[in-house]
């Protein structure tokens, strides 16, 4: 409950100005029910004022119709009035679309000064500057390459473009130039010597 109570209210969103436009179309309103009022009344004092006559009540029918003109006037006054209502509302209702262009209008401007505070004129030509400095530079030291290459160098370098892109370039493992060490001489001697052994044996078992 003390959440309830101790809420703080929102600040209305209803201006000045939207109440001043609901209030004028209220007045619009009610004066156009008191046209329709005065327009069915009107009718209803016509017909009655050829009644009269039919009646031979002239006086009373002339009596009526004076009466009906001088709520015509009326009539003519209250359309002149809504008139002037509803242009007034237009005019309202114009002026707060133009105050929320110049608010967009104060908000950008004030975005922009705060952008030229960060880079001011001088930062900028300082940048161009630079940039033309740097491309000026490039472009001395591409004319000092052409020309200190000659048509041979030239042709070297396509050369060995044209290498790399055909793969000719390709590492292979090196051949060893140490020279392959020799088998000792007893090392073959001896299987020879066994061999003859076996050879031998063979004989003797056969005679």
């Amino acid at each position: 409950m003390g959440n309830v109570f101790g809420r703080k209210s929102q600040p209305s969103r209803v201006t000045e100005q939207d109440k001043a436009i609901l209030q004028l179309k209220q007045q619009r309103d009610k004066l156009k029910q008191y046209q329709r009022k005065i327009t069915l009344q009107l009718e209803k004092e016509r017909l009655l004022a050829k009644q009269l006559l039919k009646d031979g009540k002239k006086e009373k029918a002339l009596l009526l119709l004076k009466k009906k003109r001088y709520q015509d006037q009326l009539l003519d006054k209250t359309d002149s009035q809504i008139s002037n209502l509803e242009h007034m509302v237009q005019d309202i209702e114009f002026m707060q679309i133009e105050m929320k262009v110049v608010e967009g209008l104060k908000v950008g401007n004030d975005c922009l000064k705060s952008m030229h505070q960060i880079m001011s004129i001088e930062d900028v030509e300082r940048i161009l500057d630079e940039t033309q400095e740097s491309i000026e530079y490039q472009r001395q030291i591409d004319e000092m390459l052409a020309g200190a290459l000659t048509q041979e160098d030239e042709d070297a370098v396509l050369a060995e473009l044209e290498a790399i892109t055909q793969g000719e370039d390709v590492a292979l493992p090196e051949i060893p130039t140490e020279p392959i060490p020799e088998v000792p001489a007893a090392a073959t001697a001896e299987p020879e010597r066994r061999e003859a052994k076996h050879k031998a044996n063979r004989e003797m078992l056969a005679a």
